[in-house]
């Protein structure tokens, strides 16, 4: 038996009655740049997240930065990321002229320790950036009491947490701002590159509105340099659609989760902690063992795809050489990174391919015993 990681063509399948008739009646609309399919996916996922705003644009990276930009992060500043995530966070905040501050994650829950981040504040901090990795939230009441001492706005990294909770309330207007990525293989996935921000700042939407708009609020009328940034109707109308299932796919990713939970507990894995408080939408089921490589390639010969998320923590990446952070400065990303492995929580996923990763993995760790 073969189980891919992720397979993009069984969930189109599943919805291809409702989604080439949504994308067909966009095109033929001859609206491709803005219009109505964009503002009714904005308001329904606005509605989805229990945020008043909601701003697409043209993909997560683009979300996170003009986040920034909007909330004035400039040449010079510094802002608080996690060491232990995918590198666009570190990224948006280079191409505003700032500077990343890594803080270490909690390792139980791969997330930013709030214990660490009062130590990494300086007077030239502009903003925290905790990352909701995996799909389960950051410690949001925490970190947030810590930018409310400091007068700092939060920007949520959400690109892997479409629907997740924290303390029952979905994510999208804990922070100051909220930002999304739609790539396709995540758990709401556009056709192909798109983002957003949300918000319930009505002011920090219009000029998000702007800026995603070459800083024109109305055509023509340019009140500061802004970028091209705008989400697509094509990539709206799939993802209107697609939200109209999302809970139910997280509802299967979730199931899945509880059975590997139970299957593996007693392991030799070090497997996934989630606070009470906390609902994941399980984005990615990632493990860690101490001999991750040839636990990968035993599951690759029994027909399973695994990966890893993420092999190189930013700080180590040769964007970063001139960040001056050799091995060693950030131990808990760097475990992390050498130990971690993802399994495939697809949820295309049957019974039979679930259960056959169930199998592959406890044989593999028999052998390696």
């Amino acid at each position: 038996m073969k189980v891919p990681f992720l397979d993009l063509r069984s969930a189109y399948d599943e919805i291809r009655g409702e989604i080439e008739p949504a994308v067909l009646a966009s095109l033929r609309s001859g609206q491709f740049i803005g219009g109505p399919d964009v503002a009714g996916f904005e308001a329904a996922f606005a509605d989805y997240c229990n945020v008043g705003h909601c701003v697409g644009v043209a993909n997560g990276l683009e979300a996170l930065q003009l986040a920034l930009v909007a909330l004035g992060v400039g040449e010079g500043d510094e802002v608080i990321v996690p060491s232990n995530t995918f590198i666009a966070t570190w990224l948006a905040v280079s191409q505003c002229g700032a500077v990343c501050v890594p803080v270490e994650p909690d390792p139980r829950t791969y997330n930013m320790d709030p214990d660490r981040i009062a130590a990494a504040i300086t007077p030239r901090t502009r903003a925290i950036v905790p990352v909701h990795l995996y799909g389960q939230p950051a410690e949001l009441d925490a970190i947030l009491a810590v930018a409310r001492a400091h007068g700092l706005p939060v920007i949520e990294d959400a690109a892997q947490a479409q629907g997740a909770r924290y303390r029952g309330r979905r994510i999208g207007g804990h922070g100051t701002l909220c930002t999304w990525s739609f790539y396709p293989g995540k758990n709401l996935g556009a056709l192909g590159d798109a983002g957003a921000i949300t918000t319930d700042d009505a002011a920090l939407a219009e000029r998000l509105r702007s800026l995603r708009n070459y800083g024109a609020p109305v055509r023509y009328q340019h009140d500061e340099r802004g970028f091209n940034s705008r989400l697509d109707p094509v990539q709206a109308v799939a993802l209107a659609v697609k939200l109209r299932h999302l809970d139910r796919w997280n509802e299967r990713r979730a199931a899945i989760a509880a059975h590997y939970l139970r299957a593996f507990a007693g392991s030799d894995l070090i497997l996934p902690h989630v606070p009470d408080h906390l609902a994941p939408v399980w984005h990615l089921f990632c493990v860690q063992h101490d001999r991750r490589d040839e636990l990968r390639e035993r599951l690759r010969a029994a027909g399973v795809e695994t990966l890893i998320h993420y092999p190189v923590p930013p700080h180590l990446q040769n964007a970063y050489a001139d960040f001056g952070a050799g091995i060693g400065s950030f131990p808990e990303a760097e475990t992390i990174a050498q130990r971690i492995l993802s399994l495939p929580i697809d949820p295309m996923m049957d019974d039979a391919q679930r259960d056959h990763v169930v199998a592959a993995v406890l044989e593999a760790l028999d052998a390696l015993r």
